[in-house]
Formats: C-alpha cells, structure tokens, sequence
C-alpha cells in the first residue's frame, strides 16, 4: 500500500465511524476533491478499501491505514465490526481548510 507524499499538511477528520454509524455515502463511489488526498484510519476491525480506477481491493486494520489519492474514485465496506476515521490532507492546508468542506 502506498503512504502519503511527503509535504502534505493535514486540514481535517472525519467522526470516528463504526459499522452501524458508517455513511452510505461513503459506502458507494465517491472521490475526494483536487488536490485533497486522506488517509483511512482503522481504529479496531478490519475495513475493505476498494479503489475503482485503476481497480484494487485492500483490507485495512490498525496496523494498515489506506492511502486515497486526489479525486480517486473509491469504497469502504466494513468486515464485521470496526471503528474508523478519515483524515484530509493537502498541499496547501489553509486553502484546504477554507473550502469548508472535507475531501
């Protein structure tokens, strides 16, 4: 799995989620925004991270964050129980920030 670019700054996060309280939203393909990347954090559990473009499928744990690239189209599924959270990163964290809007 890759990690984050170095230079990236981060701006915001998500609540921590489990799997009752994870958004369907976020359970569907959705990308971030340009120029935001983030990082998915599992707390306990297991998540599958699944990225649509180019295809790959990766199971998350604690010891194994996953990386979404800017604008890359994406999915999360929990594996049973599981608490997470998504951190948002960029380039430049105060234009980031002031969008008011995460990834």
């Amino acid at each position: 799995m890759e990690t984050l670019p170095e230079g990236l700054t981060a701006y915001s996060r998500s609540p921590t989620f489990d799997e009752r309280s994870l958004p369907a939203a976020l359970q569907r393909e959705h990308r971030t925004k340009a120029g935001a990347w983030a990082l998915i954090h599992v707390l306990e559990g297991r998540l599958l991270y699944r990225i649509l473009e180019p295809f790959s499928e990766h199971d998350l744990t604690p010891d194994q964050p996953g990386v979404v690239r800017p604008e890359q189209p994406h999915e999360v599924h929990p594996v049973g129980a599981v608490r997470m959270f998504v951190e948002f990163y960029s380039a430049d964290a105060k234009s980031a920030r002031d969008s008011r809007s995460p990834g």
